[in-house]
Order: C-alpha cells, then structure tokens, then sequence
C-alpha cells in the first residue's frame, strides 16, 4: 500500500470481540488501514476526533496549522475545523475552521486538541488552548452547540486549571479525555507534568507526562479533581517511561484507554489500559504497532522526524453497540510532506 487514500472496501464488516486471555507482544486491534483520508496541501493536519452526525455522515473535527509553520507549529498557531464523510472508509471534505485563537483571551496562541462528544441536545468539543505559544499555559477549555454545524460558543475561561506550584500537574492541562461514568458524573481526563521537573531534565523528552482525572454533575462543569495524585503514572519505570493522546471509552463496567506509547514499549506503538473505577489502571498493553507494519510508504522528508507512528489516536464507535469500530489517528507523510489523518477500520479486537 502506498501513500494517499485507498478505499478497501465498499462493506463494513463488524468487529469480534474476544476475550483477553494472557499478555503477549500481540496488538489487541486487528486493522485493515483504508488510508490518509484528510489532507490538505498547505497545512499540518493533526488531532482527527471522528461522531456520527444526525445525517447518517462521519464528521471530524480536527487540528491544522500552516504548512511554512513547520511540525511545531501547533503550539503557537493551530486552529481546530471541521471535515465531512460519507462514510468512515471515504475521503472527508473540509468544512472550513470552527474555532481559532482569540486575541485576548486564554486561548489567544493557538486551538488543538479537538475532542467532539454528544450530551443530550447538546455537542460539546473539549479543546486545549494556550496564551504565550508555550506548554505552561496549555489550558482544556470547552465550546458547544446544538448542532454540528455550529454555530459553536466558547467560555471565556478554561474548564480545567493546573495544580498549584509544586505539584504534579502544575504545568498544564491538555489531552482531554472524556466519558460519563458509572457514578452518574462526567469524567474529564488530562494529561500534565510538573515544571520544575521539566525545566530540570535534558533529552528529548523533558518530564514525566501523566493522567489526572476530575469529575462533574454537568458536561460542561465545573470540574474538580478527585485526587492530588495521577491515576495513570508510570515515572517509576525505566526509560522516562509515559503517554499521551489517551481515549477512553466503556463496554460494561469497565472503562478502557487507548494512548500513545512514550517509552513503555518504545515511542511507537499505542497502549490499551483498562479500569474498573477510573482510577486503578491495568499494565499497559500494546493496542496498535507501528504504521511500517500496516503500510509502505516511501521514506520522508528530512524534516519529519516522527514519520513512521500514529498519534492522537481516537475511535469511531459502533452507532448502536457503542464499541470500537474505526481508529483515526494523525502521522507524519502525505503528499505534501506534512501530517494527515489516518483511518484503519478495526476487524477485531480483544480487551
């Protein structure tokens, strides 16, 4: 398979679920790619978080920047859109920008991190802004409509602030993860790091980045942290061992996580986690391998230096089952040798 979008099959064929019975290197999704189903010739396409709309279409709601910006460019000028499909296995059209930054306002440098979720009557689009084009004002913020064609308001403050000085997620909140428990409440996850650790540290990969978890009576909060401590942590293994890009979604009783691997396995793969309570997580499994092993794509351009992995992975559900049936995620390539969205449809899997 080379690059570009590939329509594999005109049916959907339904997902098995088995049973997980004993941990091995094994990915826990089968998936057949279909391909870079977004791309855009003048910008880096991140951030693909896929509904089902009331039309019977897939709408994605995701990140861009411009291309001369580079690949860093989302931290200082991302702006989130929206994109159309038929189906989830066909190519999406660009609907144009739904939110952008705002002079003035705690989300003035940049929009990233869509996450599109459906309460009631009302859609709710979780986000991360920031303030001064850096990581310590990363901020998760929410905007809504009735519809999703908008049109789309936003708060003027954030709807998650850091820890205080000191703390382990003093740094920012970003990565928002969410699903209504079964408490009753709305569970908000985030993703943070302490600062002082990571002004501290040196290599590549600065801190330690872990999860929190805070809950609400209402989509929209406000939230409260249920603990001064992470629920997901893995700062005591080796490597600087962590994750990123969580989903959560819940078949049952049981709540289940899909993230980036940074360092568990190695900086490639996605993990899959799964909890009881929200709050004690299980040993990471891998969920999905590296893209070498679902597509061959000619080598990158020098500057992408992360070609090869899918991240900011997000699942479409089954419209009735509520379980997994097609993986988006965005990754290095394309034809104008930015970033795309990629879709693989999920065979199987086993949780």
């Amino acid at each position: 398979m080379k690059s570009g979008f590939f329509l594999m099959s005109g049916l959907m064929v339904g997902p098995t679920l088995f049973s997980f019975s004993s941990a091995d290197d094994t990915p826990a999704f089968t998936l057949k790619p279909i391909g870079r189903s977004l791309t855009l010739n003048d910008y880096y396409i991140w951030c693909s978080s896929p509904i089902w709309g009331e039309d019977g279409k897939v709408h994605l709601f995701y990140s861009r920047w411009k291309k001369e910006k580079g690949m860093s460019g989302w931290i200082r000028g991302s702006e989130i859109a929206h994109a159309v499909a038929d189906r989830p296995d066909a190519p999406f059209a660009d609907q144009g920008v739904v939110l952008s930054p705002r002079e003035g306002y705690w989300d003035s440098t940049t929009c990233h991190n869509p996450l599109i979720q459906h309460v009631g009557d009302t859609y709710y689009l979780f986000y991360m802004g920031n303030s001064n084009g850096k990581t310590d004002t990363k901020r998760i913020g929410i905007a809504t409509a009735k519809s999703l064609d908008g049109p789309w308001e936003r708060p003027d403050s954030p709807a998650l602030m850091p820890g205080e000085e000191g703390t382990w997620d003093d740094h920012c909140t970003t990565n928002p993860a969410f699903v209504k428990g079964n408490d009753g409440k709305y569970w908000l996850f985030y993703k943070s790091w302490n600062t002082a650790e990571y002004q501290n540290q040196s290599g590549a990969v600065r801190g330690n980045r872990k999860y929190g978890l805070a809950k609400a009576d209402h989509p929209q909060g406000p939230y409260t942290k249920v603990s001064d401590n992470p629920v997901i942590d893995f700062s005591g293994r080796p490597n600087n061992a962590q994750l990123e890009d969580a989903f959560v979604w819940k078949e049952g009783d049981v709540y289940y996580m899909i993230a980036r691997d940074m360092g568990f396995y190695n900086h490639e793969y996605g993990l899959l986690l799964s909890s009881k309570d929200g709050l004690d997580w299980s040993e990471p499994r891998i969920s999905y391998l590296d893209m070498k092993s679902y597509i061959d794509e000619p080598a990158p351009a020098n500057h992408l230096k992360r070609f090869g992995r899918l991240e900011r992975p997000m699942l479409l559900l089954d419209k009735m089952k509520g379980t997994p049936r097609y993986l988006f995620g965005a990754t290095q390539g394309g034809p104008s040798d930015t970033s795309t969205t990629f879709v693989f449809e999920i065979v199987s899997y086993k949780l």
